[in-house]
């Protein structure tokens, strides 16, 4: 059920005073100081135990048994970690000021569904085997998807109810075309367990470079459209009246969330609650000013994200979870505690 903002949110001032814009980039700096911890825990810290030393010189001896736990694995899911977690944080902060929802995430629009669905496809039907030809499938999955609910919800007439209703009826149809795909064909059903619940264990070099300019592309332009977002939130009268173009704001939106979110996912595998709950959080204590809100969460979503992924690899060593499985697992009571807090706000 779409949610509108508060209209006290609505009403603030979208230039905050100096005081408070302090604190606020003292935020962002302390947020971002955290995230370095995390990258360098994520880096020293594996399934496989190293000494701090061992991951020292494996950090400079590229060869060798150090330098290919180190650098051709920790370093390369640490990268990709970043990356999709700011696609994430971004693409649910965006999704959430498109649809007047603060509950939100990037898989409303059935972006999540669309790259699941070309996975399942290319590996059933086409015979794919390579984890390189996946992204490109998830990503053209995950476009698709995002034309279809644009032009589904009405185009240039859409809404934020049309939006999220066509993306809500696409991802049903499409999940449940993936799973009886799976369950009819038990070669799709052995090389998706993996990559459906969402992973950074097979994060390459190759990988990364395919989707970096995609996730580039998607950031710089979620990161423009902060101003006419926030006219946006204020509705859709007042946003023509501080002279917002709805429908290209809209369209730009979309854009950007589907880039964001199908590089994401094609890297990934469909990773949950992330989209979801750190924008979500960041509004909190950020209010509703899109430009504070997306720079926060290009920056703590990979924290959450890295995080949960350290979690994984040390809960079940000498495996590991799915970084997918921990997000879901911490995400579920978060979802259940913001969804009472804001109905009881509103009460």
């Amino acid at each position: 059920m779409l949610v509108d903002s508060p209209p006290e949110q609505r009403a603030e001032s979208v230039s905050a005073p100096p005081t408070r814009r302090a604190i606020r980039a003292v935020g962002l700096l302390v947020s971002v100081l955290i995230l370095v911890v995390v990258v360098l825990a994520s880096i020293a810290i594996g399934a496989k135990q190293l000494s701090l030393g061992e991951v020292w010189h494996g950090l400079f001896e590229s060869s060798g048994t150090f330098g290919d736990v180190v650098v051709d694995d920790r370093i390369s899911r640490t990268v990709l970690g970043l990356l999709a977690g700011a696609a994430l944080g971004l693409a649910g902060a965006v999704l959430q000021a498109l649809t007047r929802n603060p509950l939100a995430d990037p898989g409303l629009l059935g972006i999540n569904a669309g790259a699941s669905a070309a996975v399942v496809t290319a590996i059933t039907f086409f015979g794919v085997t390579s984890f390189n030809a996946y992204v490109w499938f998830a990503f053209v999955g995950a476009a698709a998807v995002g034309a279809l609910v644009w032009f589904l919800g009405g185009s240039r007439g859409a809404t934020p109810v049309r939006l999220a209703l066509a993306g809500t009826a696409i991802s049903a149809a499409l999940y449940g075309y993936l799973q009886a795909v799976m369950i009819m064909d038990d070669a799709a059903l052995n090389k998706m367990r993996f990559w459906t619940v969402g992973s950074l264990a097979s994060a390459t070099d190759s990988t990364i470079n395919q989707v970096l300019p995609f996730l580039v592309a998607g950031m710089v332009l979620a990161l423009a459209l902060a101003r006419p977002l926030n006219a946006m939130e204020m509705g859709d009268d007042t946003a023509k009246a501080l002279g917002a173009n709805l429908n290209r704001t809209r369209v730009l939106s979309m854009l950007a969330a589907t880039v964001l979110c199908g590089a994401a996912t094609a890297a990934c595998g469909p990773i949950v609650f992330v989209g979801l709950m750190v924008p979500h959080v960041v509004r909190s204590f950020t209010g509703p000013d899109l430009r504070w809100i997306l720079p926060y969460a290009a920056v703590l979503s990979p924290v959450l994200l890295l995080g949960a992924d350290v979690l994984g690899r040390m809960v079940a060593r000498p495996s590991e979870l799915q970084v997918g499985i921990v997000t879901a697992i911490l995400g579920g009571p978060v979802f259940i505690f913001l969804v009472r807090r804001r109905r009881t706000a509103q009460l």
